[in-house]
Order: structure tokens, then sequence, then C-alpha cells
């Protein structure tokens, strides 16, 4: 997708789905159709209320600041591309910002992330750092980055382009992909395979669970992880009985 593309909207369901999938199961899901590393390595949640997120990617992009460009107040010297993100951003959408994984400047801070939750975004990710880790911490909306940074983001970065295509974390973020975060990270779905990894993941997940019954109840792993035609045929059985089929 390029700047200003629309995109055809995702089928109804398709995200509520997701969220009951895991991120573990989506990447093995993505790892069937050969997507081997999906995941925003080194980018960890930062509010301890809230446990994850679904969301479409709505991106930004930074680049190193440089003094002939960058005043000491952005805002007043004309780049205010960061405020005009957090203002474009719809409900649903995350925010996920290319930091070029420099740690060294925030990405924003309480103020942006309580901006982004009151217009009904579904968070902020950065493969940088975010200010007042204390405030996120306990805010209702959730965050993602690769530490807490005390440093203003000005003093490091330039906000360069927004909705294009960037890398976070050492993986591609094309506007509209979704992004899935939970406990354990945050991980990237290409778009166009969004429907068919929430109906095959939530399968997965169903499965998954009877088997881990059988596990904790002492099985062996042979034939049952990963399950095996048995397996298979007892746990679609026992699901057309409880359905009543």
């Amino acid at each position: 997708m390029t700047a200003g593309q629309e995109l055809d909207p995702l089928p109804d369901g398709v995200l509520d789905k997701l969220r009951e999938v895991s991120t573990s199961t989506i990447a093995t899901q993505l790892y069937k159709r050969g997507f081997r590393q999906p995941q925003l390595l080194g980018v960890k949640p930062l509010s301890r209320v809230v446990d994850g997120f679904v969301g479409e990617a709505f991106t930004m992009r930074f680049i190193p600041m440089r003094e002939d460009v960058d005043g000491l107040d952005p805002y007043r010297s004309g780049n205010t591309l960061q405020w005009d993100a957090f203002e474009a951003l719809q409900p649903g959408q995350v925010l996920v910002v290319d930091s070029y994984r420099t740690p060294t400047a925030a990405s924003g801070g309480d103020m942006l992330m309580t901006r982004a939750w009151k217009r009904g975004a579904a968070a902020v990710v950065t493969d940088g750092g975010l200010r007042d880790g204390h405030v996120l911490a306990q805010l209702p909306f959730p965050t993602y980055a690769s530490q807490v940074t005390i440093t203003t983001r000005a003093a490091q970065h330039h906000v360069a382009d927004l909705n294009v295509p960037i890398g976070c974390a050492g993986v591609a973020v094309y506007p509209g992909d979704v992004l899935v975060g939970d406990r354990d990270g945050v991980l990237v779905i290409p778009r166009h395979l969004a429907s068919e990894i929430a109906e095959q993941g939530y399968e997965q997940e169903q499965l998954e669970a009877y088997v881990s019954t059988k596990i904790h109840a002492g099985e062996p792993l042979a034939g049952n992880y990963p399950p095996g035609e048995d397996t298979i045929a007892e746990f679609k059985a026992l699901r057309e009985e409880s359905s009543g089929g």
C-alpha cells in the first residue's frame, strides 16, 4: 500500500476472532504460510492493566534529527507530523512507529498516549522508547516499546512520514496490516491474510486446548502434540457432540 491508497474493510468479525487467538498460534499460522519472523523482537508491553490488543496499522516513520532542520521547539518550527498522526488516528487503529531501533529519545509519552486512547486507537507500538513509564503502566491503554526512555523525542528523532511502509523492529509493516499484541509481545499479519488466519487460528486454538487437556493428564507427546489423526478425530467428535450435531 502507498500513502493515500484506500483499503477495503476487513470482513466482519475478523478482528474479534483474532482476539480469541494467542500470538503463538498466529505465529504458527504465519509460519505455515512461509512467514518465519513476524514478531517485533524486543518490543515489550508497558501497561500493567491491559493484556493486549488487535488493530490495523497506521504508521509513522522517524529519521535522525538534524540541527539545521529541527529547532529546539519542533511544534513551532513546523514539523507537526507527530501531532497530526495522533489527531488522525481512527478507532481500532494502532500507531506503529519506526524509531529505527533507537531508544535514545522517546517516541512519545503520557499526553500523546492518552490522546490515542481517547481517539479510540487500539494501541501504540514503537521499536524505540516511550516516556512516562510509571503513568503508562497504569493507563488503560496498550503501549509497547523496547524500553522506557526519559529523553524527549525532539532530541533525536525527526518525523519524516505518516502512513507509509516502514520497518519496526526488523519487520515490514504496511498501512492496514493487522497487529496483534499480548503479554508475550507483538506480531504483524499481512492484511490480505488476516481473515484466513483468524479462521484457521481459531480452529487451531480450539484443537490445542483439547490437546492440552491430554498432556496435562499425563499422556505422551507422540500422536498428541502435534496432534495425529486419532487425536484430531477425537476432538471433532467431542465438538460435534457438544454442539448437538
